[in-house]
């Protein structure tokens, strides 16, 4: 996708921040250009890592977000704040890397298991017939005489080409039958010595677990749920782990995306201050290497970071980009500021995008046979509304839209199912009665919106 088909995209879900949009767009389509590259400057180019600036609710993860899906890249967003300095407490930075690897490896599997679907669902539907139909049920086959014995056969084969008919109408969903459920196996490679943290270290013992005690487990389960099993077993069987986990680590490496959200949260404090906040320049500095550039150990082998794109986001309220150590600064060289929102802004949101609030609730209250009517005096009272609780408490951005429209659909959302059939009108007058009081008490406003 170009840079200009990829931001008109992204009008479709965020409203206004085109700047964010098109500096995004534009780090997106230089990572295809650089596969185009010849082999010999391909390795030279780096991805210009980016640092959006703005306040809570006002797009920044969701731009990623849609970026990553657009791009079918792998895609992991991590919080600054959950990472600690070596040799403290907490998830160690290259856990970022083992998650990015994580993602790549499900979506490959995903992938890989939508080509062979067709196969894998005969391979079902046989073990389906097999549960269904087994040989004890045909007592005698082997010891009577040929002739009988293929009979026998015949009708042992007709028997199954109706199960399977009825097995495809649906007919024996609800019958239940034993199988045998196979412990998971282990992932490849067992990551003891990957730098790995008490979470990491947990998960490598629970696959030990499965490596050492292979024995599968008796059940008895509907046909239904024997199916979802069976596809999962007949899936990872036929997918080559290997194959996996090399396609995954390739797009790790040239096309992998890390959102680090809240990174203002570690940036140091230039007064000084120690205490609590001793190790956050320590965070910083553990961040700098991945973000350069650097091997990570995983279980599925060493994965390089220098091409992975970081994209940073922070409000910065309280420190500023400059706060940050100088060398982590310049490999975010690419800085952005999204914009605060406005009233308009809040009315856009109600509306267009194609997962627009507004579009939730009417079609939530469909499910009852309830149809809801939003008037534009109404939803212009509400976006005014909106901005002007995030002027006068915190500035939380669209998510505050959630909070009044919860507040103002109350009573309607508790009672729909009484008032089926009918068709309701929100109007300004219906925002007034149900908001007013709340918004004339400022205390309570606090509390409530």
């Amino acid at each position: 996708m170009t840079p200009a088909e990829i931001v008109r995209e992204l009008d479709k879900y965020i409203i206004g921040q085109q700047e964010a949009k098109r500096t995004v767009a534009i780090a997106l389509r230089n990572r295809a250009r650089r596969k185009l590259l010849p082999e010999s400057i391909r390795e030279e180019v780096s991805p210009k890592n980016i640092i959006m600036i703005g306040p809570t609710g006002v797009g920044k993860t969701e731009i990623a977000r849609r970026i990553s899906k657009l791009a079918n890249t792998p895609f992991v967003k991590v919080e600054a704040t959950k990472y600690t300095e070596v040799g403290y407490v907490g998830r160690d930075v290259e856990s970022m890397v083992r998650d990015l690897m994580g993602t790549a490896v499900q979506m490959t599997k995903k992938e890989l298991a939508e080509q062979r679907r067709a196969q894998v669902e005969k391979q079902v539907e046989e073990r389906l017939l097999d549960l269904l139909l087994p040989s004890e049920s045909f007592p005698g086959k082997n010891q009577n005489s040929s002739k009988d014995g293929t009979a026998l056969e015949d009708a042992t084969k007709d028997t199954r080409e109706k199960f399977r008919q009825f097995l495809a109408e649906g007919r024996f969903e609800d019958r239940e039958v034993e199988i045998t459920v196979s412990r998971k196996a282990g992932t490849q490679g067992v990551e003891l010595l990957a730098g790995g943290n008490l979470e990491d270290l947990e998960q490598t013992i629970q696959s030990l677990g499965s490596i050492f005690g292979g024995k599968g487990k008796k059940r008895k389960v509907s046909i239904k749920r024997a199916r979802e099993i069976l596809m999962e077993e007949e899936t990872e069987r036929s997918l080559d782990q290997e194959q996996v986990i090399e396609i995954a680590k390739e797009r790790v490496e040239q096309m992998g995306i890390i959102f680090i959200d809240e990174i203002d949260k570690v940036a140091g404090n230039k007064g000084g201050q120690h205490g609590p906040d001793v190790s956050r320049e320590g965070v910083q500095r553990d961040i700098l290497p991945i973000v350069e550039g650097s091997k990570v150990n995983t279980k599925w082998g060493m994965i390089d970071t220098t091409h992975v794109l970081f994209i940073a986001a922070g409000a910065f309220h309280v420190s500023k980009p400059s706060d940050l150590i100088p060398e982590l600064q310049g490999r975010f060289p690419l800085r952005v500021e999204l914009n605060e929102l406005t009233s308009g802004d809040f009315l856009r949101i109600l509306q267009e995008p194609e997962n627009a609030i507004i579009k939730q609730y009417i079609e939530l209250m469909k499910t009852e046979n309830l149809q809801l009517v939003f008037q534009d005096e109404a939803l212009q009272r509400v976006s005014e509304i909106a901005y002007s609780v995030n002027a006068a408490t915190e500035n939380i951005g669209a998510r505050r839209l959630y909070t009044i429209m919860e507040r103002l659909l109350e009573e309607i959302s508790f009672n729909a199912s009484e008032m089926s059939g009918q068709t309701i009108e929100i109007d300004e007058a219906y925002v007034h009665e149900r908001l007013a009081e709340i918004l004339d008490n400022e205390d309570l406003s606090r509390y409530i919106l």
